[in-house]
């Protein structure tokens, strides 16, 4: 039986790919910091799950996500789904610096507990869920983009790293546009898709092994364009 961890299970993309990833066989291991509702999902499926309350933020998440392994006898698949992020204009430092903990900081510590124990074990697959953000700085939310910006860059570090080492580890960044989750926000929100959408084509790029994948795929033309617009067009508008 394969098994997946999802780290950031109890809301969102996470938890939606938790029951997609469930609904295909795979034992899951649903990690968050709402451990209520994590517990909650695990009697929804009713079996083949683990519950671990991690806080990727707080300095004992490492340690809890190598108990998590440990406790489910190993680890195929581990997705880093949590995240934060404000529309934050007046650079409000605490918005910032909460950004900066989740998505960099606690995004980096999850991938590197990940990819230390696939080196060890010979193989495994990662999956980071970085954003269509990550190609562009942002005005209304610099931290958030920057931040996933740090995501897409270190997932691509660990691919290079797998490559040298010749180990078959399949690190995979995941760019979702807008999802209807609590992280849409703002105005001018378009082509904003299910959560439930999200995850089952998150899951097929897991399963195809993809490197990379827009979702949902007509956002690979948004990405297209912003990485067009010179910078000093794209600073007015």
């Amino acid at each position: 039986m394969r098994k997946a961890i999802i780290i950031g299970a109890s809301s969102g993309i996470g938890l939606e790919l938790a029951r997609r990833m469930y609904a295909k066989g795979y034992a899951v291991g649903l990690a968050g910091r709402r451990v209520e509702l994590l517990k909650g999902l695990q009697k929804e499926l009713q079996g083949r799950s683990y519950v671990k309350r991690i806080d990727v933020a707080d300095p004992s998440a490492m340690d809890q996500l190598k108990e998590l392994i440990a406790e489910m006898g190993g680890a195929d698949v581990v997705i880093v789904s949590s995240g934060t992020g404000f529309i934050n204009p007046g650079l409000e430092w605490g918005k910032e610096k909460e950004t900066i903990d989740v998505n960099v900081s606690g995004f980096a510590a999850m991938a590197n507990v990940a990819f230390e124990y696939f080196r060890g074990r010979g193989s495994g697959h990662l999956v980071g869920i970085s954003s269509i953000a990550a190609i562009r700085g942002g005005g209304e939310a610099p931290a958030y983009n920057a931040s996933k910006a740090f995501a897409s860059n270190y997932l691509e570090g660990l691919r290079q790293k797998a490559g040298k080492l010749k180990l078959p580890i399949t690190v995979t960044d995941i760019q979702p546009g807008f999802v209807d989750t609590a992280m849409a926000q703002g105005e001018g929100l378009f082509w904003v898709a299910p959560a439930r959408k999200a995850a089952r084509q998150i899951f097929s790029a897991i399963e195809k092994k993809k490197s990379h994948a827009y979702v949902t795929k007509r956002w690979r033309l948004i990405a297209w364009l912003l990485k067009l617009i010179p910078g000093r067009l794209y600073c007015k508008l």
